[in-house]
C-alpha cells in the first residue's frame, strides 16, 4: 500500500480543479497547470479534494499510484505558492545580474555567461552573490537552477563556485609539502 497515495489531495478555496479522462488541470491565482496519468491509475475528484486509486495489483500500477499523487499536489502547490529555488555564488570576482530577460553572469572565464531566461520561469538577484529562481512548475524551476549551477559547480578545494543555498560541499584538503 502506497502512504503517499493514500491521502486525497485537498483542493484549496480559490483553486479549480477539472478531471477530464486521465488529464488533470488545475486553476489557480498564479496560473493554469496539467498533468495526463497512465492508464494504471484512476483519478476521481470529490469532496473538494483529488484521490488517485490503483487499477489492479501490479507492480507498474502501484507505482504509478503515488507518484502521480504527488504530481497532483505539484500542480495545486504551483498554482496556490509556487515553487523556489534559492543560488548563491562564491569566490572572488563572482557575481550575476539580471538585464531584461538575460542572467549575466561572471564567473571567473575570460567572457561574461549570458544565460536566457525561458518562459514560466522569473529570474531575480537580489544581491550580486545570490540568484532566486521561481515559478509555477517544480520541472522547469529545478530545471533552469540546474542549468544555471552547470556553468560553475562548487569546487571541493576552495568551495568556489554555484552552489543551492544550504548545499553542503565536502571539502579536500590540499597537498602537502
Amino acid at each position: 500500500m502506497s502512504r503517499i497515495g493514500k491521502k486525497p489531495v485537498p483542493v484549496p478555496a480559490g483553486v479549480s480543479a477539472n478531471i477530464s479522462g486521465q488529464t488533470v488541470e488545475v486553476k489557480g491565482p498564479k496560473g493554469i497547470l496539467a498533468f495526463t496519468a497512465t492508464d494504471d491509475v484512476t483519478i476521481t475528484l470529490a469532496d473538494g479534494s483529488v484521490s488517485v486509486v490503483p487499477r489492479g495489483t501490479s507492480k507498474r500500477a502501484r507505482q504509478q499510484w503515488g507518484m502521480s499523487r504527488s504530481m497532483i499536489e505539484n500542480l495545486v502547490t504551483g498554482v496556490t505558492k509556487g515553487f523556489r529555488k534559492e543560488l548563491e555564488i562564491q569566490g572572488v570576482g563572482y557575481r550575476a545580474a539580471m538585464q531584461g530577460n538575460v542572467l549575466k553572469l561572471s564567473l571567473g572565464y575570460s567572457h561574461e555567461v549570458n544565460f536566457d531566461v525561458p518562459k514560466g520561469v522569473t529570474v531575480t538577484t537580489p544581491k550580486q552573490t545570490e540568484i532566486v529562481v521561481e515559478g509555477i512548475d517544480p520541472q522547469l524551476v529545478g530545471q533552469v537552477a540546474a542549468n544555471i549551477r552547470e556553468w560553475r559547480g562548487p569546487e571541493p578545494y576552495k568551495g568556489k563556485g554555484i552552489r543551492y543555498k544550504g548545499e553542503f560541499i565536502f571539502r579536500k584538503e590540499g597537498k602537502k609539502k
